[in-house]
C-alpha cells in the first residue's frame, strides 16, 4: 500500500506479478499472453464495499485517462474524480487497501463499453466482483481478463457490504462453480452466466491465450489462403 496526495493507492498487483521484458502484462493466473490460461475455480481475499447503483465506467475510469498505449498504470486513476470529491470514498480508505473482491450494488459498469474500467480494477488487485447486477458489456470485458462478476440478491449484497465495513479483515471466498459466497458466518449463493462459469472452470476464459496456444492452426489456415500467401 502506498499513499499519494493523501489517498490510499491499492496495490497494483496483489501477487507481485510484473510485466515481462517486452512489457506484456500477465493475466489473472500470472501467465504471460503466450501461455494458456488457467482454470479459475475459487477466489479468496479481503473485500472492498462500494455502495451505490448505476456506477458507470466514466466514474470507474474517467475518459481523459483512456489516451494510453497500454493498460499499464490505469490502477492509479480508478475513481479519480469520485475520490477527489469525497475523501471518505472506499478507494481512499486504508482499511480496504489490498482488497481482492469488490462488492457493489445494481447496474455496475454501465455507460460506455471501455475496457479500461475492468483493466484498472484488475491491475489494482481486484480478482472478483460481487454485486446485484452488471452491465453485460462490462461483465464480458471483465471475464476475458479473468475477473468473474457474481450477481446476488440485494439483501445478500448489502449484508456482505455491512460485514466488510464492520470487519475489513474478513476473508471472502467465492466459488466459481457453485456460486457460493462465504464471509465469516455469512453464506449465500450468487450467479454467473453459465457460459462464463464454464469458461472460468475449464480455463477457456481468455480467447487471446486460446488463440496463441493453437497458433499453428492459424498458420495452417493462412498457408491455404492465396491472398495471405502472396504478401
Amino acid at each position: 500500500m502506498t499513499h499519494e496526495h493523501g489517498r490510499v493507492r491499492l496495490q497494483p498487483d496483489h501477487a507481485g506479478r510484473q510485466p515481462d521484458h517486452a512489457g506484456r502484462q500477465p493475466d489473472h493466473a500470472g501467465r504471460q499472453p503466450d501461455q494458456p490460461a488457467a482454470a479459475i475455480t475459487t477466489i479468496a481475499g479481503r473485500g472492498l464495499p462500494l455502495r451505490g447503483n448505476d456506477i458507470d465506467t466514466d466514474r470507474i475510469m474517467p475518459a481523459r485517462f483512456l489516451r494510453v498505449v497500454s493498460f499499464e498504470g490505469l490502477d492509479e486513476h480508478l475513481f479519480e474524480d469520485d475520490r477527489a470529491a469525497d475523501r471518505s470514498h472506499p478507494f481512499n480508505d486504508s482499511c480496504f487497501a489490498g482488497a481482492a473482491i469488490l462488492v457493489v450494488n445494481a447496474n455496475f459498469g454501465c455507460g460506455s463499453s471501455r475496457e479500461h474500467a475492468p483493466h484498472g480494477l484488475a491491475r489494482a488487485g481486484i480478482r472478483a466482483i460481487v454485486g446485484e447486477s452488471f452491465s453485460e458489456i462490462f461483465q464480458g470485458n471483465a471475464a476475458i481478463i479473468g475477473v468473474p462478476c457474481f450477481a446476488a440478491d440485494r439483501a445478500d449484497v448489502e449484508a456482505l457490504q455491512a460485514a466488510i465495513e464492520r470487519a475489513p479483515d474478513t476473508t471472502i471466498t467465492a466459488d466459481v462453480g457453485s456460486g457460493a459466497i462465504t464471509a465469516g458466518p455469512l453464506r449465500f449463493t450468487a450467479r454467473l452466466p453459465p457460459a462464463l462459469r464454464d469458461a472460468f472452470v475449464s480455463g477457456q476464459w481468455n480467447p487471446t491465450a486460446m488463440l496463441l496456444d493453437r497458433y499453428e492452426e492459424v498458420n495452417q489456415v493462412a498457408a491455404r489462403l492465396p491472398y495471405v500467401r502472396g504478401f
